[in-house]
């Protein structure tokens, strides 16, 4: 089983076999990518709710490499279906792929090389230079922004 982000359906990637996806990827389509999706679900695709506990451990993972604050609400959940489903996720998403790799989840990749090592990330405030491991708006010390780092 392949559970599916949205741009599998925006470039028309081509799939065999039993597939999966979330309600959030249709709202992330528009034009013909939308009537592929209708497509998709019309010929049996299922469309998965993934639980809460599965959320949390996809957040969880996100929190530990530093994703976390980059992922959308529809991108967790993706990455919880491919776990409930022990489906293999079909993504370009480099920060999805990070996360899907500390969770030993197999990734299929659309248009774009797949990652080739696991990342750490931290926050590092462009004011007072120190670090964080958590994403904020603002450095809680100066009030400067923070920028994401390796």
């Amino acid at each position: 089983m392949r559970v599916l982000d949205a741009s599998a359906f925006i470039r028309e990637h081509a799939v065999d076999g039993p597939t999966a996806t979330v309600p959030g990827v249709r709202e992330e389509l528009s034009g013909r990518s939308v009537y592929r999706f209708d497509a998709f679900e019309g010929s049996g695709m299922r469309v998965h709710v993934p639980s809460d506990a599965s959320v949390e451990r996809v957040r969880r993972a996100a929190t530990g490499s530093g994703d976390r604050g980059v992922l959308s609400a529809t991108d967790v959940a993706l990455l919880a279906a491919a776990l409930e489903l022990d489906a293999t996720l079909v993504t370009d998403d480099y920060a999805m792929q990070n996360v899907a790799s500390r969770l030993d989840l197999s990734v299929e990749t659309i248009e774009r090389e797949g990652i080739s090592e696991e990342r750490a990330w931290t926050f590092q405030c462009t004011g007072c230079g120190r670090t964080f491991d958590d994403r904020e708006d603002r450095c809680p010390i100066c009030g400067s922004e923070l920028t994401r780092k390796r």
